[in-house]
Parts: structure tokens; C-alpha cells; sequence
């Protein structure tokens, strides 16, 4: 039953990421089967836009299916290489948001400049544009991303993780509405960070369960 359940749950914040564009016709997520070392993840065929539990499959760390129909995404070393790396990280994602990959092609640092962005902590930029779908270039990937949460991949896309589904979810949603606050204010002029203080004020009453459920419940109703 908890395996049903992460798997719906996993289907559900598949489709709202298509929906928000930050997934398209490729894009994935994870989530470790607890207390194993099964993940769960979208089996590479299934359209990502009317995904259902059924089209996600169960893979081991070598990406071997273990249940299900479909492959994995060829990425799965990405998910399977932090996973060995991290304990503390149940769930993965890997996007392709719009406006978040638009300052790794411009060489522009990412920074907090609205209140959501104050929970993103510090984002780096994996130097490799390429696909990760080699086990070395998911270990150089794994050991950039370090005690991190978010890290950016030039010119491609973003890897998000968390400690459950709706918390990287979320975290997703924060990233790409910082990203696009700050080109929409460099339009105007310079787009000023938060202060260090504002920074440390606002993560800890923003990154809340209550507000954490409020974003993913909104989403939901929007399917």
C-alpha cells in the first residue's frame, strides 16, 4: 500500500511539473522505496503529461526493473547515483524549467531575489551540458551537488531533491518563480538580492509544512 501510494503521488507531481513547464516530453522523478534500495521512477515511454501510477515503474540501483512495464529513463543514473551518495534525499528530480536554464546559458548567477527564493539555498552550475546518463558523469554530478539541494546543469536543465515528493515539488515551483522574478527585474535595471538577515527571517516561516502543502495543494487543483 505505501508503494501505491508513493507511486500516485509521484504520478500526480509529474503531471503538475508538465503542467507548470518545467517538464516536457522528457524530464523525470524519483522516490526511494523505504528502508530498500529500490527507487521508484516514470518509465521512460509514458507521456509525462497524463501520467498514472501505472507508468511507474521500480528499478534497483544499477538500473535493473524490479516491477512494472517500461524502461527507465536513460538518465537513471542521475537518481541512482545521489541516492547512493545521500540518505537524507527521498526524492529527486530532474527538469527542464524555462526560465532557470536561461541564466546557465547566459552565465548568470542565480540568486534569491523574491521571498520564495530565500529557501533555495546556494545554487550552483554543473559545468556539463550533457545528458547523465553514464555512471562517472552522475558521480562528478553527485559530488558538485554535495550537502546541496538544487543544483543547475548548463545549458539543460535542473536537478531538485528533497526529503519527500511535495517538498522537491515545491522546491521546483521556488526555483522557478525566483528565476523569472530576477529576469523580469533586470528588464528594469539590476535585479538586488535579498539581504543575508531577510534571507534568514524568511526561510524559516516560508519553509513550512502548512505553506509546503498550500503550494502543492494549489497545483493539484489546477489538474
Amino acid at each position: 500500500m505505501q508503494n501505491q501510494t508513493l507511486k500516485e503521488q509521484l504520478a500526480i507531481s509529474i503531471r503538475m511539473m508538465e503542467q507548470a513547464n518545467h517538464i516536457d516530453f522528457n524530464g523525470h522523478m524519483s522516490a526511494r522505496v523505504p528502508e530498500t534500495d529500490f527507487i521508484l521512477i516514470n518509465s521512460a515511454g509514458a507521456s509525462r503529461s497524463t501520467l498514472t501510477a501505472d507508468d511507474v515503474i521500480m528499478i534497483d540501483l544499477q538500473g535493473n526493473v524490479i516491477e512494472g512495464d517500461g524502461r527507465p529513463p536513460n538518465e537513471f543514473p542521475l537518481h541512482t547515483q545521489i541516492y547512493k551518495r545521500r540518505k537524507d534525499i527521498q526524492a529527486i528530480a530532474h527538469t527542464h524549467p524555462r526560465w532557470s536554464t536561461m541564466f546557465t546559458i547566459a552565465k548568470i548567477p542565480l540568486r534569491p531575489v523574491v521571498i520564495q527564493g530565500a529557501v533555495l539555498g546556494d545554487i550552483s552550475v554543473f559545468p556539463k551540458s550533457q545528458s547523465i546518463s553514464e555512471q562517472e558523469i552522475a558521480n562528478d554530478l553527485a559530488e558538485k551537488l554535495a550537502g546541496h539541494h538544487i543544483i543547475l546543469l548548463k545549458s539543460h536543465g535542473a536537478v531538485i531533491t528533497g526529503t519527500t515528493i511535495v517538498e522537491t515539488f515545491v522546491r521546483s515551483v521556488f526555483l522557478e518563480e525566483n528565476a523569472y522574478r530576477q529576469y523580469m527585474a533586470s528588464q528594469l535595471g539590476y535585479a538586488h538580492s535579498l539581504e543575508d538577515e531577510d534571507i534568514q527571517l524568511t526561510k524559516n516561516v516560508i519553509w513550512q509544512p502548512n505553506n509546503i502543502k498550500k503550494i502543492w495543494d494549489y497545483h493539484y487543483s489546477k489538474l
